[in-house]
């Protein structure tokens, strides 16, 4: 009675890959609305928290009078290329620590499972992210004023990094926090906020001390937004920072995330939601 009807049922790999994107594709867009039933206004109020970022920066560093020492160019490109790598980075991390687990009423329904609810909220919140990084990027160039960006392609990539970082750990901690939830808890809300100032947005490597430069170097992070600064700046050419490392890192929180992952769900308990 619960068998897939006679022709139905995919049974080459590519139907699976299809069935399977269609399933992603309907939870992203689940994921997308959970923040507002309009994602028009779930975009929209991704943009504005970014906006205020940039406008809160943008003050600070008038007001304390840093403007001089940072890359020669567009100053509020500079604060945005921070921004944007720091919020996608973030977003990420914590929509893959909030993506439904093994013990979700959503793992009731016989194509779901905890893969594709970790997917759809990482290429959720990848899509917001972008979404809105071309949304401002399109205003400030037609109403404010017209820039070039010496490697886009690049830049973005940069992003991708941060984004795909943001996806490991959260994968690790989603891995844990059945197990120890107040201390995933803590620890998330810690990483985030020490992240407003371990992750350099405000500074950029080659004008840092040795002292100082290795307070910062072991954040992924740090090392994508100053690559891209690199991609985004023609005048700018990081030394102290790698794309290769925040990439090898985030491989291997995935693969220690999925090890965790699978067996959290091998040990599922549906008691497990009184305790979150």
């Amino acid at each position: 009675m619960f068998q897939f009807e006679s022709g139905r049922k995919p049974r080459t790999g590519l139907g699976i890959a299809v069935n399977i994107a269609e399933l992603i594709y309907h939870s992203i867009v689940r994921s997308v609305r959970r923040q507002h039933n309009n994602a028009f206004i779930a975009i929209g109020m991704n943009m504005l928290q970014a906006v205020m970022f940039v406008l809160a920066f943008y003050v600070m560093f008038s007001v304390l009078g840093l403007r001089g020492a940072t890359i020669r160019g567009d100053f509020l490109i500079y604060i945005m290329s921070g921004i944007f790598l720091y919020m996608t980075h973030t977003k990420s991390l914590g929509a893959v620590l909030g993506a439904e687990g093994p013990a979700s009423p959503m793992m009731q329904h016989a194509p779901m499972n905890t893969v594709i609810a970790i997917m759809s909220a990482a290429f959720g919140a990848l899509y917001i992210q972008t979404l809105s990084l071309v949304m401002i990027l399109f205003i400030y160039h037609v109403a404010v004023t017209p820039f070039d960006l010496e490697q886009p392609f690049q830049a973005y990539g940069m992003l991708l990094i941060a984004w795909f970082t943001g996806c490991a750990l959260g994968l690790v901690l989603l891995a844990i926090k059945p197990w120890f939830p107040t201390f995933v808890s803590i620890f998330s809300t810690v990483y985030q906020r020490a992240n407003m100032i371990a992750s350099g947005k405000m500074f950029v490597a080659n004008t840092l001390p040795s002292f100082m430069l290795a307070m910062f170097d072991w954040n992924p992070l740090f090392h994508a937004i100053d690559q891209a600064r690199g991609f985004v700046f023609i005048n700018y050419n990081p030394r102290y920072s790698s794309w290769e490392y925040p990439l090898l890192l985030g491989v291997i929180l995935v693969m220690v995330g999925l090890m965790g992952e699978f067996y959290t769900r091998k040990n599922a308990s549906l008691s497990w939601g009184a305790r979150r």
